[in-house]
């Protein structure tokens, strides 16, 4: 090969890279039959051909440059020349041969960087080649960059010994004046005070500063005395030698202490937050929730050509769903409303030809006092247009597992499915937790020839039914009282009767049913469901809705009580995930059951099979929805969307009579050629609480408001002066006073109404002043800030 066609590259740290051909492993990118071939490097600093792709033209080196062994090439000689390389030693060619898997991950490792279109701009072949290098080896975040610590606590360990260190954190705690515990958010470290009389100031500050200070400390790591090491710490077999300290904050007393072991109300910590946030259990929590999206970030965007797109935080209110917050402008009687989803605008998107959308979405719901709710909340929102149910599907279940926690069990995919109607049958429910049994049966023909009166008049009824479940050793853990209690319950919450039967235990006199079932019926139940010593029925009969609702109650409420009374029913490091669809596209409105309002948003297209049924019996179609459900809980749900203008109208107008004028812009959208799209959303934060263990989804949220909406930490909402809302044209009208007091959440609470505004142009206000007694036990501040606002 001519020497002149060999051109020296700009390699790793500023080394020369020599070129030498090897097997090419496919193109990296770009169209057909551009450019010359794409090098990744070898184990050996050599380059190997990976095939033919457009790139840049390559720099060649100026006479001044370094260069390796070999002629230099000519000033002209371009990367994009299809001429062979040369090759290096013979060595090193066959170890271009050795290394193909190696290669194989790089290629891989490029085409994820590069995306998927292949059409990005790379850098110089110098630079990449250095990037490609430095990524053969574990990345690990440098925590020190930019600070003035040399070190995290947590990092340190006995390959360290001997080094001098600055480390940065907070006392933890102080013994004896002889060591203290400092801490940053990677770990703990012993840091021994200096006793010596020349380090007199460094013992005085170390000895002096309060706990929770932050402090500055040099020293050397040293290996702790022989018998001292604590095992339980990470950093339990060193200890830092302190030659210096600066105190850099002091820290006044504390409203608790920073300790995981100290029990400290929900109230509290929410009130002091920023304190909260130290603790180990948050840091990991928020840690790992950055991690993930990070991770889903890099799947969705680098792996699958997904485009993240911030859309509208004020929109306009739209029909359906749930209550929007509003927000108020200054033209007089004209109102932003916080969207409760980007849904509208994702599709819009999906017209605008962006086929491959996903946002970290920011989303409001004012749903008032709900648990385990939040009125803005996180979602990974994603669209995809040409896609069906099952492209969406596989798409999640590839970015859950891509972005699975390490620590945890891994995931095993494809995702196990079941349809809506299974769901209730089996379960009660639409979010079943499938970690455990009890499923619900129906045993209606064991008892289609019963003597029990009550059972016969169900059975007569067109959709009467008689259902069981089976409580795993309900005899041993459960008392009368736990049975009496289930008893109240079904009657207090579903007005169902439920009786409890003792098949397999002396307890049957418990139980009168139980007295009253044939053997041959008790003898069918056992085989059925299988009953073992201990175990208890629960027999519910009537229509199946509300059996089976109740059922599912039940369930969920014995595993919990048979867990707290020691059975083990639901492992907590399993995660069951679980796709339920087919769900029905209309239900009755509970207010007014001859209407029909959207199961999941007016936007769902019907399923394929059941289009003829949207213009003849709306109330049977199924809709192209689907939920995924994680343990128990809802953690995502989507659908493929209506993309034609007259399907969309006439759902909107005719099935559920809302005013078409709200949302002209997404009809006409629909009319100007929209392509057939779909897409999901992921609760962030409840999927980040499962996770975690965490028990409320405010354990993975930084700054989270109490289950009544409020700020505990900034005491928002707060009351804005009649100055201020002039430029709205609002004006507040207070109230008479309840004797309610204080919150549960350890909130000074207004009366219900007293969050009621009255909305409208001036000139139309009622009159009324805000009454100016307190009731008993309402706090003075709540007098000083309406006379603030009157």
């Amino acid at each position: 090969m001519a020497a002149a066609a060999s051109p020296t590259l700009e390699g790793a740290r500023g080394a020369p890279v020599h070129a030498c051909a090897g097997a090419p492993l496919g193109r990296l990118g770009g169209a057909e039959g551009a450019g010359g071939s794409a090098l990744l490097p070898s184990a050996t600093g050599y380059l190997c051909d990976l095939g033919r792709v457009e790139r840049p033209p390559l720099r060649p080196l100026e006479p001044n440059e370094p260069r390796g062994p070999g002629p230099r090439p000519p000033a002209a000689a371009r990367l994009s020349q299809p001429a062979p390389l040369t090759r290096g030693p013979p060595a090193a060619a066959s170890a271009c041969d050795s290394n193909m898997p190696f290669l194989r991950g790089l290629y891989l490792m490029y085409r994820s960087w590069s995306g998927p279109l292949g059409r990005s701009a790379p850098p110089h072949l110098g630079p990449f080649t250095r990037h490609l290098m430095l990524s053969t080896r574990r990345r690990i975040a440098d925590f020190n960059s930019f600070v003035v610590r040399t070190n995290t606590c947590g990092e340190l360990c006995s390959s360290h010994l001997g080094q001098e260190v600055t480390l940065c954190g907070w006392i933890q705690y102080r013994r004896q004046s002889l060591f203290l515990i400092l801490r940053d958010f990677h770990g703990l470290i012993q840091v021994v005070i200096p006793q010596e009389e020349s380090a007199a100031s460094v013992k005085k500050l170390l000895c002096e500063a309060p706990i929770e200070s932050v402090v500055q400390v040099t020293g050397t790591v040293i290996s702790r005395p022989l018998g001292q090491e604590n095992p339980k710490m990470p950093t339990g077999e060193i200890e830092i030698k302190v030659k210096a300290a600066e105190l850099l904050n002091p820290c006044k007393k504390l409203p608790f202490e920073i300790k995981e072991f100290i029990k400290k109300t929900e109230a509290l910590r929410m009130k002091y937050r920023y304190l909260d946030l130290r603790s180990s259990q948050m840091q990991y929590n928020l840690r790992l929730r950055s991690k993930m999206v990070m991770k889903m970030r890099e799947y969705l965007c680098n792996l699958h050509g997904f485009v993240d797109i911030e859309t509208p935080t004020l929109f306009k209110k739209t029909p359906g769903g749930a209550k929007e917050f509003v927000v108020p402008s200054r033209e007089p009687g004209k109102f932003y409303s916080l969207p409760q989803s980007p849904q509208q605008f994702k599709q819009l998107l999906m017209v605008g030809g962006f086929d491959r959308y996903f946002q970290v979405a920011r989303c409001y719901r004012d749903e008032g006092s709900r648990p385990e709710r939040q009125p803005e909340f996180t979602q990974i929102d994603i669209e995809m247009s040409f896609v069906d149910q099952a492209g969406i599907q596989k798409l999640i279940e590839g970015l859950l597992q891509y972005s699975w926690p390490k620590d945890k069990n891994p995931l095993t995919i494809p995702f196990p499915s079941m349809t809506y109607t299974e769901a209730l049958n089996l379960y009660g429910t639409d979010k079943p937790d499938t970690r455990f049994g009890m499923k619900i049966t129906d045993v209606s023909d064991v008892f289609r020839n019963t003597e029990i009166k009550f059972l016969q008049n169900v059975l007569k009824e067109p959709q009467g039914t008689i259902k069981i479940i089976c409580i795993p050793g309900g005899a041993k853990y459960l008392k009368s009282k736990d049975f009496e209690s289930i008893q109240k319950f079904a009657v207090n919450h579903f007005n169902q009767e439920v009786s409890p039967l003792f098949l397999k235990t002396g307890e049957s006199s418990k139980s009168p049913l139980s007295k009253l079932i044939k053997e041959e019926e008790k003898s069918a139940l056992t085989s059925l469901m299988r009953v073992q010593e201990e175990d208890v029925l629960l027999l519910a009969a009537g229509e199946p809705k509300r059996v089976c609702s109740v059922l599912g109650k039940l369930r969920l409420e014995c595993a919990d009580l048979l867990e707290t009374r020691g059975a083990v029913l639901r492992d907590p490091a399993v995660f069951h995930f679980l796709w339920v669809v087919d769900f029905p596209l209309f239900l009755p409105k509970e207010e007014a059951p001859r209407e029909l309002e959207s199961a999941h948003h007016p936007f769902t297209a019907p399923h394929p099979s059941d289009i003829h049924l949207l213009y003849t019996d709306p109330e049977k179609v199924r809709s192209q929805h689907y939920d995924l459900v994680l343990n128990g809980s809802e953690i995502g749900g989507g659908s493929i969307r209506i993309h034609n203008a007259e399907q969309q109208q006439y759902v909107l107008e005719v099935v559920l009579k809302e005013d078409v004028k709200l949302l002209s812009h997404l009809l006409q959208a629909l009319d100007f050629g929209a392509p057939p799209h779909g897409g999901i959303a992921l609760g962030l934060d409840r999927l980040l609480c499962l996770v975690t263990g965490a028990p409320t989804i405010r354990d993975v949220i930084a700054f989270p408001k109490s289950f009544r909406g409020h700020d505990l930490m900034s005491s928002a909402p707060d009351s804005m002066s009649p100055e201020d809302l002039e430029p709205y044209h609002i004006q507040v009208k207070w109230p008479e006073v309840t004797d309610r007091d204080h919150g549960s959440d350890g909130e000074p609470a207004l009366c219900e109404t007293e969050a009621s505004q009255w909305v409208g142009p001036p000139g139309l206000a009622k009159t009324g002043k805000p009454p100016e007694k307190l009731a008993e036990g309402q706090p003075p501040e709540l007098l000083e800030r309406r006379k603030s606002s009157k």
